[in-house]
């Protein structure tokens, strides 16, 4: 394949204090990233103190996510894949958004996104994301459910999937018990799983989320739909930190990015790990190539 055919996979800077410039260093020069793509790192390099973020390098990191998404919309890279960044630093700046999912959904114009991790033996997707646990039962609503499960559905597809099995978590402890411990498994949560069923979707459960993570019911699964954040993603990165790839679902664009934050207390040590950044250059690198080779 010559470059010109290539996919060009746009990879941001993170916050530059953090360890985001040295796992992009170190994956781009690994080779161990797809060569059917090329990469171009994007936003200017900065002068940082490793380990000690400030408003230059939270700058930087607003600067690089705002070219990403111009160059996304303008064609000129075919996916982006974002090192991580510190929240409160964006956040002075009036950065108006819970993470970087939000944001490239809001630039993007995409109002049905989800997020959603994928490694080695687990894909979990959310229903709720960034917000209070508190809040949880409050925005779980049945078409949230189906919107996320049509996403996951559709992520497991692109992935060559054809007939995707997902299951799906209870929202509370032993999934309500029968309603003694909760009334949002049979108010909310089964007629969705029964909706489901009516489109020919193979969905199970809801299962208990203390159950629902064992080799009994993950095998029969090829995802799992998670009602909030801290429920699905401890597990998933219990079974593979460092080797899972942060996914936005329903963006007209591919967006991954990596499963862990800044690390700053391991930046310029020399110890940081580059596997989930490479985990998400090759999902994205996939993606983008399966989008290629359609448009064939």
């Amino acid at each position: 394949m010559s470059e010109q055919d290539k996919a060009i996979i746009g990879i941001t800077r993170g916050d530059q204090a953090g360890i985001g410039p040295e796992v992009v260093a170190a994956a781009l020069a690994s080779g161990e990233l797809s060569s059917a793509c090329s990469y171009q790192v994007i936003g200017e390099q900065v002068d940082a103190v490793l380990g000690k973020p400030d408003a230059t390098t939270a700058r930087a990191a607003l600067d690089g996510l705002e070219q990403a998404a111009q160059m996304l919309k303008g064609g000129q890279i075919d996916a982006v894949v974002t090192a991580p960044v510190g929240k409160e630093g964006l956040h002075e700046l009036g950065f108006d958004f819970p993470g970087q999912t939000e944001f490239f959904a809001e630039r993007l114009g995409c109002d049905n996104h989800a997020m959603c991790l994928t490694g080695k033996n687990l894909t979990v997707a959310l229903v709720t994301i960034h917000v209070a646990l508190a809040d949880v039962p409050g925005l779980l609503r049945q078409e949230e459910i189906v919107r996320v499960g049509l996403l996951l559905a559709d992520f497991c597809r692109q992935r060559g999937i054809q007939s995707p099995r997902i299951a799906v978590c209870g929202l509370n402890p032993h999934a309500g018990e029968g309603g003694h411990l909760g009334s949002e498994e049979i108010k909310i949560i089964n007629p969705v799983i029964e909706q489901f069923h009516q489109q020919g979707i193979a969905i199970s459960g809801p299962y208990p989320a203390d159950t629902l993570f064992t080799e009994k019911y993950l095998s029969n699964a090829d995802a799992v739909l998670a009602m909030y954040h801290d429920q699905g993603l401890p597990v998933l990165k219990h079974s593979g930190f460092g080797r899972a790839a942060n996914i936005t679902l329903g963006l007209p664009i591919i967006r991954t990015s990596v499963d862990h934050g800044t690390a700053l207390d391991l930046a310029g040590k020399g110890i940081a790990d580059k596997g989930s950044f490479e985990v998400a250059v090759n999902c994205a690198a996939q993606m983008a190539e399966r989008r290629t080779d359609g448009s064939r």
